[in-house]
């Protein structure tokens, strides 16, 4: 049986604004909000920099790909994070079962708002500069994006509109 396209995944860099517009835009749109990086961290009772420690880049990138493939959805909006695009099987999931749209974010923005990337769980690997891992992912949100929003210099309204405009 096919599922109804009905919910929206928010996918982008870190400090793109995922949780935060969801929030907001499942309010104004009367549907639910959920964090796969809350997801995950309920399932394993850790914070997310904790498992990154305990299971490694790669090992992450397993655990959140086994979550979102296994997000059984509708009327949601879904944020994800930002390393969810390494997951192909979740990907495919996730396009079946709602409308992808990509946070756009320039790399100087980017840089702006994370500050310290470790404290907040960004799978980056050993001598990774945050340079190299935006272009590494950009492409990706690209590939698997069904629409794009342009973040900057907008306030979280103007997002929130962009998105619902596109939908």
């Amino acid at each position: 049986m096919e599922k109804s396209k009905d919910n929206i995944i928010l996918i982008g860099m870190p400090g793109a604004g995922k949780s935060t517009v969801g929030v907001v835009l499942a309010k104004k749109l009367g549907l639910r909000f959920v964090d796969s990086d809350l997801v995950i961290q309920e399932k394993y009772d850790k914070l997310l920099h904790e498992l990154i420690e305990e299971y490694g880049v790669e090992g992450f990138w397993k655990i959140e790909n086994d979550i979102n493939a296994s997000l059984n959805l509708q009327g949601s909006v879904i944020a994800t994070g930002g390393s969810a695009i390494y997951g192909r099987e979740a990907m495919e999931h996730l396009k079946k079962i709602g409308t992808v749209v990509y946070l756009e974010l320039p790399l100087d923005e980017v840089k702006v708002r994370l500050g310290d990337l470790s404290a907040r769980g960004v799978t980056i690997k050993p001598g990774q500069t945050l340079e190299e891992l935006y272009e590494e992912r950009v492409p990706l949100y690209e590939k698997f994006s069904d629409k794009t929003v342009k973040c900057l210099d907008k306030t979280l309204r103007e997002v929130v509109e962009n998105v619902i405009s596109i939908l």
